[in-house]
């Protein structure tokens, strides 16, 4: 029995020390992880063997032990199919946010999805966002079109360095997790979501609540 929680208490201490060095520059680090899965994919199989970890693990800097190495592994492969596949990775390594804050990250997708079909494309932005395009930079310059603005923000929050035009809920929340390791307070994780996306302010008695929460 020791011994069990012994390797649980390991195991913890090993995917913090992945977890803390791929999120290591803040905001927008998450979205990194997914870089990092397909660095350490070196055979582009979209799955990562031990090897690959071992070799990604190196890359970084974080020389585990063959030993922890071994646990690293069983505790990203949770199907125990002797490979890692991208969910699990994103899984483990994801930090858990709180209900406050998942609550208002579906609040904002669903705001985006504007037809209801569980993806975000250029034709919903057109819908709800099409004035925030319109106040970037290089709409304003006529460097972009509208529509190249709105594809720009949609790759930003789709799975980094394959945009498919697409970005479904779980890409928008792996996003939104990102964004969140910087920012310590619900209340003002809140208060952000809802200005950026033009959300209804929560009644004073729901802030109370989230407070409360923590």
């Amino acid at each position: 029995m020791n011994n069990g929680a012994s390797v649980d208490t390991r195991t913890k201490q090993l995917v913090a020390a992945l977890q803390s060095q791929c999120l290591r520059k803040g905001c927008g680090a998450l979205k990194q992880l997914s870089c990092v899965f397909r660095r350490m994919d070196i055979d582009y199989s979209k799955r990562i063997c031990f090897e690959e970890l071992d070799i990604g693990c190196r890359s970084y800097n974080l020389n585990f032990s063959e030993k922890d190495l071994k646990i690293l592994f069983s505790a990203l492969d949770k199907d125990k199919n002797g490979q890692i596949d991208f969910k699990e990775f994103m899984d483990l390594l994801t930090p858990p946010m709180s209900d406050v804050r998942v609550r208002v990250i579906n609040e904002a997708f669903e705001k985006l999805d504007v037809n209801g079909d569980g993806v975000i494309q250029v034709e919903d932005l057109q819908v709800v966002y099409a004035a925030n395009a319109r106040r970037h930079p290089k709409f304003i310059s006529g460097e972009w079109t509208e529509e190249q603005t709105l594809r720009h923000f949609l790759d930003s929050l789709d799975t980094p360095g394959s945009p498919d035009g697409k970005v479904t809920r779980q890409e928008f929340m792996n996003y939104y997790a990102g964004v969140s390791v910087t920012v310590d307070d619900d209340c003002y994780f809140d208060m952000m979501m809802r200005s950026v996306y033009g959300l209804p302010a929560v009644s004073s008695r729901t802030k109370n609540a989230a407070k409360t929460a923590k």
